[in-house]
């Protein structure tokens, strides 16, 4: 259950999401993303579908209010990686290539060039999984096929992504290379949110942080005002310290 939650996100901006576990971080994001709809307060979100005013903004969009037909046109602007990858039964292509078929119609020979786009941008090699049973990938290789998944909407006015625990089964090389690929996403204009226990990961990536205790936000902003130690200690309940060096901006980890 989340309480008392007031957040401002605009475009262009990475947030990570942090908090203990069972907090409220993927509520947060179901949130966001219309999955959920709240018992109290609102939810607004971009309406890409009805144009821009003079100042290239989108009208909002009251999610709670909405018909599931108009969240649908919204959604297409949208992508979500879940935090158990949520890959349906079949191969990888027939994978990345559902929304794209469903959401915009497109033809396999249209998508094709966007799934290889995307596995190679997540490091796999297409003419090896491209085919491949989502039963005989490994836990690291299903979590990368969700992020092309969600990438493979890149060319197609993607304006927000959701991404749930993304470092989870990826080795450091991988975690690494996907925070350089999520800047690259949010460079481009597109809102991306984190939900995280990966505090590094987030530190490498992330302009913005909200930290959530027991469904109450704590504190919101820019990363490094969010991230600080006595704040983070007091949510988890050990003591943290701030770490210079390990990435572009310093890095507050637990003290063990």
């Amino acid at each position: 259950m989340l309480e008392g939650v007031n957040l401002r996100i605009n475009r262009g901006e990475m947030v990570a999401i942090v908090g203990g576990s069972g907090c409220g971080k993927t509520v947060l994001l179901k949130h966001i993303t219309g999955h959920f709809t709240a018992d109290k307060g609102r939810v607004w979100v971009a309406d890409h579908e009805a144009g821009t005013n003079g100042q290239g903004e989108a009208p909002l969009l009251e999610i709670g209010t909405a018909s599931e037909d108009k969240l649908d046109e919204v959604r297409m602007h949208w992508a979500v990686v879940f935090q158990r990858n949520a890959l349906l039964t079949g191969d990888v292509f027939d994978n990345l290539a559902m929304l794209p078929r469903e959401l915009r119609a497109m033809t396999n020979e249209q998508i094709l060039p966007l799934a290889v786009k995307a596995l190679k941008d997540v490091g796999l090699d297409p003419e090896l999984v491209l085919h491949r049973s989502r039963d005989m990938l490994s836990g690291g290789m299903a979590k990368r096929v969700a992020v092309a998944r969600a990438l493979a909407q890149r060319n197609a006015n993607l304006r927000m992504l959701a991404v749930d625990e993304p470092t989870a089964s990826l080795d450091p090389a991988w975690a690494a290379a996907l925070a350089r690929l999520l800047r690259e996403v949010a460079a481009e204009g597109v809102s991306v949110f984190v939900a995280t226990h990966d505090f590094a990961f987030a530190a490498a990536c992330c302009t913005h942080a909200v930290l959530l205790d027991v469904g109450r936000v704590v504190g919101a902003g820019e990363f490094a005002a969010v991230m600080q130690p006595e704040a983070l200690a007091s949510v988890f309940g050990v003591p943290f310290a701030r770490v210079q060096g390990v990435c572009q901006q310093p890095v507050t980890l637990p003290v063990w």
